[in-house]
């Protein structure tokens, strides 16, 4: 069944930092989870994230408050089927769109958390998106774009609102973000700029026109923005 995906205004989107339950009272359990997730990727790192641990829709606006985390309890949280329902990932996607209108996706890479996956250009908030008190989304988007794709601010327009996607312990927050580029050209430039690096995020760039061209490996929620496009 679908996820909703609702349209939003804006978002605002606090740091209130508190301590996870979760993660104290499993902390040995979450370590040696970790550590054999290390043993087959050994480049993860266990930094810093960002998770919301409260969440209101109001009006076409999201309202919400995040806490600081490790990675380490982050992933086992997802791994082990969310076990605290209390806390969501909320994180910010980059749903490229060329000039001719296609949307443009990457493969992930083998090295990282969610190799083969196909997603938009994201990841999940840390303390580098916190500006001041405010938890800073839509540069989290555009951070992101630049890490996986080499596009900066200066190569893309973003819309104004966004899409969230409301896929349980996830809160896909999806701001379209257009390129006057075709696809094509598009996946060329992304192409060259992950071959000039050491180890990409991506492996391969896939171009979406149509309902026909959803792959397996894209998530429900990237499925559910795109119909929700295609209307």
């Amino acid at each position: 069944m679908p996820f909703p995906v609702v349209r939003l205004a804006r978002a605002e989107l606090r740091f209130a930092p508190q301590p996870w339950p979760f993660a104290h009272e499993r902390r040995a359990e979450i370590d040696a989870h970790f550590a054999g997730l290390l043993r087959e990727q050994p480049q993860a790192f266990n930094g810093r994230v960002l998770m919301l641990h409260e969440f209101a829709v109001c009006d076409g606006v999201l309202r919400g408050a995040y806490f600081e985390t490790d990675f380490a309890s982050f992933i086992a949280w997802r791994d082990w089927g969310w076990p605290d329902p209390s806390v969501r990932n909320c994180f910010g996607q980059a749903a490229l769109r060329a000039a001719d209108g296609a949307f443009v996706l990457g493969v992930m890479s083998s090295h990282t958390m969610n190799a083969g996956r196909i997603y938009f250009p994201s990841g999940t908030p840390d303390p580098k998106d916190v500006v001041g008190a405010e938890v800073d989304l839509a540069g989290s988007v555009l951070r992101e774009l630049t890490e996986e794709t080499g596009l900066t601010s200066a190569d893309v327009s973003l819309d104004d609102g966004w899409h969230a996607v409301l896929a349980g312990p996830r809160l896909a927050m999806l701001k379209t973000v257009h390129s006057p580029l075709t696809a094509e050209k598009l996946r060329a430039r992304i192409l060259a700029h992950m071959a000039t690096e050491a180890h990409p995020e991506l492996s391969d760039v896939r171009i979406v026109r149509g309902p026909a061209d959803l792959e397996e490996m894209m998530p429900e929620f990237v499925h559910d923005y795109l119909l929700e496009m295609w209307k």
